[in-house]
């Protein structure tokens, strides 16, 4: 497809416009990573940083030091993940990939120049032709409203991956948090099994304690060690996880931890017409609508363009000794003949339903996983204020009841000691409860697209584990 320059008089000129036409189309400043920046400061109040150069990198570096500075919460967690994240900015090279077949696609295919010269006896023939794709042209419209969609497209899967690395990074955390508060309370678990083992051997050996009974102890104390080698390598695995998608390594990988979870709120808020929110906050669903429409414009230009598949018009300025200079032009236009394009039209039509379905399957799952989400969110809550209100508190009162009994001489020191092992499942339930609903609220912020509706009725209140871990402290 080319059309031709005009006469040698005027190919200077001709030349110098399309150098300007093609100048019109260049790269952005920010390079589209606008749009990943304004989703990360709108929908999570963080900085989403493009790496590019060594004083770039320098100050990711400084900021991630003054992050880890201090025990990690959860709000640093997911800004560390947002600047570390090596996989985020492979993700976003696929901006630069994008803007280039943008910026390729808005600028003038370049003119072709051919020459020949023949001698053949006494005559000397000489020929020169100057050509410009045409068709590709008069499609550059088109297309490039087609490659600025697509290009759309991907800033708003950039955005989307960034919102899924600050949400795998809040799980990540919450995973580590609970983990190592796990771990925690298995020490202090053991220390008191190892305290009772240790008296019912004395006591054994005086004889005041049967052979059952020192068993019986024995055997907690035994389980208490193993506990104690599972839930640390579980919390070892849970920090590795967090410490990968925050990108950390070498001395950053040892950071602090908070001892504890963050507070299970005092109410849980009402959260309204959630999946009319997530189709118009989820980003996922943009790109896919915009992909629909890039393929319906392509589709337009195959049908367009079904039966010229190429054009070409060159200039000819031709000199022969025997006729002299000669001028003209040519066109050269592909017949359909065998192909009418019916094909490429057909492939064109499968590939938008193809699209088409894809949207509406991708909104369909959407409103699915907000339902799933917001119903698990709802039911963890109430699970997790079950233990905070009725379960703790019932253990706390049982564990007053039975330290009166023993400062009374009513009760001996192995029923405090059982009833310190009673607590134990407890205080795990209430630590595994408070970390289901901190993550349920995590996957429902991600199912409405990394942002919760904006609701004021939830205030802090003392933790779960917090008033059970005095409670199992009481106990022994």
């Amino acid at each position: 497809m080319r059309p031709c320059l005009f006469p040698a008089t005027r190919t200077i000129g001709i030349a110098i416009a399309v150098t300007l036409l093609a100048g019109c189309a260049t790269f952005s400043n920010d390079g589209g990573f606008g749009t990943v920046s304004t989703a990360a400061s709108e929908r999570l109040g963080k900085d989403a940083v493009l790496i590019k150069t060594d004083e770039d990198r320098s100050a990711v570096a400084n900021r991630t030091r003054e992050l880890l500075s201090a025990p990690l919460n959860m709000d640093a967690a997911v800004q560390i993940a947002l600047l570390n994240n090596r996989g985020l900015q492979a993700s976003y090279s696929e901006l630069g990939i994008d803007e280039a077949d943008l910026v390729q696609v808005g600028r003038l295919p370049n003119p072709g120049f051919s020459f020949s010269r023949t001698h053949g006896g006494d005559d000397l023939s000489i020929s020169r032709t100057f050509t410009l794709g045409m068709l590709r042209v008069l499609t550059m419209p088109l297309t490039t409203r087609i490659e600025s969609r697509r290009f759309e497209q991907t800033r708003l899967l950039a955005a989307n991956a960034m919102l899924e690395v600050a949400a795998d990074a809040r799980r990540a955390y919450l995973r580590a948090v609970a983990a190592t508060q796990s771990a925690a309370y298995a020490e202090q678990v053991k220390d008191a099994a190892e305290a009772s083992a240790e008296l019912a051997w004395r006591m054994q050996q005086a004889g005041n304690f049967s052979k059952l009974d020192y068993a019986r102890e024995q055997a907690f104390y035994a389980g208490a060690i193993a506990q104690v080698a599972r839930v640390q390598q579980q919390s070892v695995s849970a920090r590795e996880k967090l410490t990968r998608v925050m990108g950390l390594w070498g001395s950053q990988a040892h950071y602090a931890l908070p001892e504890r979870l963050p507070d299970l709120p005092a109410t849980r808020p009402e959260l309204r017409d959630l999946e009319t929110f997530a189709m118009q906050n989820r980003l996922d669903i943009q790109a896919s609508k915009l992909q629909t429409q890039s393929v319906a414009s392509s589709l337009g230009l195959s049908k367009a363009t079904r039966f010229i598949n190429v054009l070409d018009v060159g200039y000819q300025n031709n000199f022969t000794t025997s006729d002299g200079r000669e001028q003209g032009y040519e066109i050269s236009v592909e017949i359909p003949v065998f192909d009418w394009g019916s094909a490429k039209v057909a492939r064109a039509e499968a590939i938008y339903m193809q699209s088409a379905n894809r949207v509406a399957q991708t909104a369909i799952n959407a409103r699915s996983e907000v339902r799933e989400a917001y119903s698990a969110y709802v039911s963890d809550y109430d699970l997790a204020k079950h233990y905070r209100d009725e379960v703790v508190p019932l253990r706390k009162t049982i564990s007053d009841e039975l330290l009166l009994r023993y400062n009374g001489m009513l009760a001996s020191v192995f029923e405090l000691l059982a009833d310190s092992r009673d607590q134990i499942g407890a205080v795990n339930s209430a630590i595994d409860a408070l970390k289901d609903y901190w993550l349920a609220q995590a996957d429902l912020q991600q199912a409405l697209g990394g942002r919760l509706p904006v609701a004021t009725n939830a205030t802090p209140l003392a933790s779960t584990t917090q008033t059970a871990s005095s409670t199992e402290s009481e106990g022994q």
